[in-house]
């Protein structure tokens, strides 16, 4: 049933409420080290410059794929969340679980040693953007939660 809170154009041909543009723009700044990677597998021979250019160190980069497993997650079963409900409605908090994760690791990087750049400050600035949206966007709280029939 369609909730009056939302704009009919929220919601697709089969009444259901979409999900968000930034929805999206969140799932790829989470999953920034799966599309660097798939980049990188697409550029054949400039893979391993692309891949040494933005992580020298390749322990890194294994560790940075972990926390775009949620958002590579909630992309796969977006097309399918009411079909999992229990699942979906969970990964909403991996989602922000992850944000949190990626939030803190730049200011671990720093820690470690790794120079203070614009691009690294830039990040955090996206990810501090990007946990408050997940956390405050009444839409995006409504396509988690399971459907009433």
């Amino acid at each position: 049933m369609k909730s009056t809170e939302f704009h009919p154009g929220d919601y697709d041909g089969h009444g259901r409420l979409r999900l968000p543009f930034l929805f999206w723009c969140v799932l790829l700044l989470q999953a920034r080290t799966w599309v660097l990677f798939v980049m990188a597998g697409a550029s054949r021979g400039q893979g391993d410059t692309l891949l040494n250019l933005f992580y020298p160190d390749h322990d890194a980069f294994w560790l940075g794929l972990l926390p775009g497993v949620p958002a590579v997650l909630a992309f796969l079963c977006s097309g399918r969340r009411q079909v999992i409900p229990r699942l979906w409605a969970a990964l909403r908090w991996l989602l922000i679980l992850a944000q949190i994760a990626l939030l803190c690791w730049q200011p671990v990087l720093w820690l470690y040693g790794e120079p203070l750049s614009g691009i690294g400050i830039a990040l955090v600035v996206a990810d501090i953007v990007a946990l408050l949206w997940l956390l405050t966007n009444p839409r995006l709280r409504a396509c988690f939660q399971p459907e009433k029939d």
